[in-house]
């Protein structure tokens, strides 16, 4: 099983590095498009590639945010309960959620299929294949679903989820 951990934490931290370098892009795309204009170059497509990147950035994001405690969680019902409950309570979410993200990152393939099958491109001046940047989103919602089954699976069999916990939330527990 520690094969198998550290696979999924090195998972979760590539994604959480390859979203930040999508920021470093973006701030390139914005520099790159500013000397151009300066120069009175024109750079095509690059508000579209900007765009691309901060959506990669995000999805790419989400499964690293979550591992974090980055993600907005509600806890202050879960910090009123008894520990039994509030077990069941994460269960419960973490069900809910790992299968809304199974679902999703399930759709946005065929989504992502059926663009490449069709030729999509962008309508932009870049006029890119559209299946390209969407790829990244059915990476991301892969990598969240498996990071929310992994925090299921972790607190069914261990009793305590793999989210680290903010000092905020646990300043105010009880």
């Amino acid at each position: 099983m520690t094969a198998i951990r550290k696979t999924l934490d090195f998972l979760y931290l590539a994604s959480g590095v390859a979203a930040a370098l999508c920021l470093i892009a973006i701030l390139g795309l914005i520099v790159a498009q500013m000397v151009a204009r300066w120069t009175g170059e024109i750079f095509p497509g690059a508000p579209d590639y900007a765009g691309y990147a901060m959506a990669a950035a995000s999805f790419l994001a989400f499964a690293n945010a979550l591992n974090r405690g980055a993600h907005i969680r509600v806890s202050i019902l879960l910090n009123a309960v008894t520990s039994k409950t509030r077990r069941v309570l994460e269960i419960w979410c973490f069900a809910i959620a790992a299968a809304v993200a199974w679902y999703f990152t399930y759709y946005a393939y065929w989504f992502v299929y059926w663009s490449w099958k069709f030729n999509e491109v962008s309508q932009g001046q870049d006029a890119t294949a559209l299946w390209i940047p969407q790829s990244v989103m059915v990476i991301g919602g892969g990598l969240m679903a498996i990071a929310l089954t992994d925090n299921l699976f972790a607190v069914i069999f261990k009793g305590e989820h793999r989210i680290v916990r903010e000092t905020v939330d646990e300043s105010f527990e009880a």
